[in-house]
This record gives C-alpha cells, structure tokens and sequence, in this order.
C-alpha cells in the first residue's frame, strides 16, 4: 500500500521553486538540467512514499538492501525452510546472514577446524553457528540463542543454549559445547541430519548436513562383508561335496525291463513247485 506524507510537502515546495528559479536565472546545460530535477525527484519520493502496513519508508527499504545482499545462500536456504515451519517467527530487526557448522579435527600438525555440511566420525566434534544483522531497535538487549541437532531418524543429539548481548549491526555466534563424534556410540549411522537455531524461542534457521561413518567403521563394515561372502563360499562348496559324495555312494539303478525279467522268472518258478 502507497501513502502519502503531508508535513514533507513544505521543504519540497521550496527546493522545487529554488530548483525552478536557478534553471531560469542562468543558462546551463542540459545535463545539469536533468541533475536537478532528477534530485528533486529523488527527494520527492524519498520523503512521501511509504511501503507496507508498517510504513516502513523507502530510504529504510534501501538501508536494507546491502544487508539482504550479504545473506549467503545458507542463511537464505534455511530461512525459507524455518518458514515452512510451525514456531518460525519473522523478526525484522534481526537478519541471519549465514549459519553453518565448524568441524574440528586432530592431527599430525594440531588441530584443524574446517566449515562444512558434511560431517564423520572422524572428525574430533563439530561445533554450529549463525552470524546475525541486529537493527538498532533490536540491539543492546540479552537474547538467548539455542543450538539443535537432529538425526537421520529425528532423535535430538545436541541441545545447547547460551545468552548472548546484541549488538547493533553484523554479530557471529559460535556455540561454546560441541557435539562429540569420534568414539560416541550414540552417534551412530548416515544420512541427511537437521541443525534448528532459536532466537528468544523463535526459530529462525534449519540447516541441513550429512554425517558419514569413519574410516574405521568403513573397513569393519567390509571386513565383515569379506567374512560373509567366504562363509557363504564355504557353505556353497560343502553343500556341493556333499552332493557329489552322495551321488558316488548310491547304488546303480535296476532297469524297468530287469525288473519285469525278474518277476516273470519268480512266478514260473512258483508255477512249477505247484505241479510237483
């Protein structure tokens, strides 16, 4: 909706009659002609023009743009997928800019830390983050931020909740506990996980990312593959020996015609031991 503010009408009044007096006062060129009015212009619809039921004015609108063009394509994926959501909560003092997760990982040369959407066993934890654009209006308060995790079949792995003090413009929160993945039994299978971040109980982001197993949980899986095939290869040979002892130990098969020779010759015995 497009409204109209009177008390700008004034100032505008006198600018446009200043503006109208130095182009008819002095010859000037074209360009600075078309200078002056585009400025007058500019001015006009900066002060008069509202947008929305809130009213936010356009010189608002345009703060807000550089602010939407630092929004990664995380932060706007898992906005758009909060939206979706039951508990989601639009809070436009408050802009996620990007969110994600920060794996850790000890080696030979120490810890690495890495950003990234797929984690493993592996790695040593992982810890989640946001980074967050806080309006004046919203800032100079205490928030709480909760962290949560969720597996391939929806069970909770990670809760944790911090408070935090806002301050005005871009703010990064790293969660302080992480979730353990190298040798935690409760951690366990792959597939797609979820990552829920609240602001003041309002959900605001759900990130999605992919846990696979460690290279150590690869191998036992194909070792114990290795050791099925080579008992069923086993169960496979002996059932064949099996066969082809029984098949060697059975006797050859009577005929149909040595079995009829034999039952004629049977009855005319009989026959003669009658006459005798």
């Amino acid at each position: 909706m497009i409204r109209l503010k009177r008390r700008n009408t004034a100032w505008l009044v006198a600018m446009a009659l200043l503006i109208g007096f130095a182009l008819l006062a002095a010859p000037v060129s074209a360009a600075v002609q078309l200078s002056l009015i585009g400025a007058l212009a500019v001015a006009a619809i900066a002060s008069m023009i509202e947008l929305g039921p809130e009213r936010a004015s356009l010189l608002d609108v345009l703060h807000r743009a550089p602010v939407q063009r630092r929004i990664t394509p995380q932060a706007r994926e898992a906005s758009e997928r909060a939206a979706a959501r039951a508990g989601y909560f639009n809070r436009s003092g408050i802009v996620m800019l990007d969110i994600g997760l920060i794996a850790m990982q000890t080696g030979v040369e120490g810890l690495a830390m890495r950003r990234t959407r797929n984690i493993s066993k592996d790695d040593d934890g992982v810890r989640p983050f946001i980074t967050l654009h806080v309006t004046p209006e919203e800032a100079e308060r205490q928030a709480l931020i909760r962290y949560e995790i969720y597996n391939h079949l929806g069970e909770e792995q990670y809760v944790h909740e911090m408070k935090t003090f806002l301050r005005e413009g871009e703010l990064s929160l790293l969660a302080d506990h992480h979730l353990p993945l190298a040798g935690n039994t409760s951690v366990d299978g792959n597939g797609d996980w979820d990552l829920r971040v609240y602001v003041d109980n309002s959900l605001i982001g759900m990130h999605n990312l992919m846990l696979t197993p460690s290279v150590r949980e690869r191998r036992r899986r194909l070792s114990d593959e290795e050791a099925i095939d080579h008992s069923l290869n086993d169960r496979r040979r002996n059932l064949q020996d099996a066969v082809i002892v029984e098949e060697a130990e059975q006797p050859q098969s009577t005929q149909l015609k040595d079995l009829l020779r034999q039952t004629g010759s049977t009855g005319r015995a009989g026959r003669s031991r009658g006459r005798r």
